[in-house]
């Protein structure tokens, strides 16, 4: 009877491999939500379109300590959070928000994080019932505002 040797990889090896593997995902998942997100918010800011969006959602993010712009950051948030840190990251950039908005409005970042792209997932592969999907898409989406108000009074 022989014995299978079975030889463990080198830890360059690993790292490498753990290095590759982080590097797609960097490149092909987050860098081109990032990219879009800063895009989106470049064009909303030099069509003045961003202007608008503020006045119209100032009275609820007010509400938390928050400029009204900031409610594209939880819109993005919905879509991908990854999308919603580049929102972030621009208005941080272009003086929109300051840190302590960005501290306020993070969790919420986190807890709706991409319900956009989970829904296909609830309904196609879990095979949740339709009307169900309202109620589990409508709870993170509460938890967020409650996280904004939490965060408003910490913070």
């Amino acid at each position: 009877m022989s014995a299978i040797s079975t030889q463990k990889p080198m830890i360059t090896e690993v790292f490498v491999k753990g290095a590759s593997r982080g590097w797609e995902l960097a490149t092909k998942s987050m860098l081109p939500n990032l990219v879009m997100a800063f895009v989106l918010i470049k064009i909303l800011t030099v069509s003045g379109l961003l202007t608008y969006v503020g006045m119209a959602f100032e009275p609820v993010m007010s509400l938390f300590g928050l400029p009204g712009e900031s409610a594209m950051v939880l819109v993005s948030a919905w879509m991908s959070s990854g999308g919603a840190i580049g929102v972030l990251l621009a208005f941080l950039s272009d003086g929109v928000m300051n840190g302590q908005e960005a501290a306020v409005i993070l969790p919420s970042i986190f807890i709706m994080g991409g319900q956009l792209q989970y829904m296909g997932r609830c309904l196609g592969v879990i095979g949740i019932k339709d009307q169900m999907l309202y109620v589990i898409m409508l709870i993170p989406i509460v938890m967020a505002f409650a996280a904004l108000a939490v965060m408003s009074i910490i913070i």
